[in-house]
């Protein structure tokens, strides 16, 4: 295992340091997609694009083979609908300059990657950036693979490689840090509404509860 990883709090996410990789999030990939139910990561690759643009961190979207393996899901590119994702032919994204270039020229050190599937287009990429000094995270909730086995040993793998695993509402909650923060706050509320399952939903009934007048006695 490598002895670089940040420890205390330069280990967590700041938006200002973050850029964000979604790969592969295509109809031919979700067909043989067996380690999650689809609809999961189809709702946690969906906050996680929402809030980047909250939070304003840039976002890479890249397909592979686009032709033939169809194009980038619909909720991701109605949140980014002025970006053209970048069609590989490269497995491996990280081997195409078109965008290991971009994420050079932001200057940012805190990768996040989530994609299909887990064993190879998230692992392949991960494995080289956490080599060249990037500080990687990979969305395991965004990200899928043919099998259970696949997924668990894709990740322990990375993990291997000083690769930090986490799930997108931590990393949202990693970006906000702090509820003080009301430009994003308000935002973040509503987006946990929209997708972050039961806890949204009791946090709607909160708001219910403190609207609702009370009784005169």
């Amino acid at each position: 295992m490598q002895n670089n990883v940040k420890t205390g709090l330069e280990a967590l996410l700041r938006p200002e340091d973050s850029i964000l990789v979604l790969i592969d999030h295509q109809p031919f990939q979700f067909s043989n997609l067996n380690s999650h139910e689809p609809t999961m990561i189809i709702n946690a690759v969906t906050g996680i694009s929402k809030a980047a643009k909250i939070f304003n961190v840039p976002t890479i979207l890249t397909t592979v083979v686009e032709e033939r393996g169809g194009l980038i899901i619909k909720q991701i590119q109605d949140v980014f609908p002025e970006q053209k994702p970048i069609n590989r032919t490269f497995i491996n994204t990280w081997q195409d300059p078109a965008v290991t270039d971009i994420v050079a020229a932001s200057g940012r050190k805190q990768l996040i990657i989530a994609g299909l599937w887990t064993e190879v287009c998230v692992a392949m990429p991960a494995i080289q950036a956490a080599g060249e000094g990037y500080d990687v995270f990979v969305i395991t909730d965004a990200s899928g693979s043919v099998t259970a086995e696949a997924h668990d040993m894709a990740v322990r793998r990375m993990v291997q490689h000083g690769i930090t695993p986490i799930n997108w509402v931590a990393v949202t909650s990693e970006w906000q840090r702090d509820w003080a923060r009301l430009d994003t706050a308000t935002q973040l509320s509503s987006l946990m509404i929209e997708h972050a399952g039961a806890t949204g939903v009791a946090y709607a009934w909160e708001q219910q509860l403190l609207a609702t007048p009370v009784p005169a006695q």
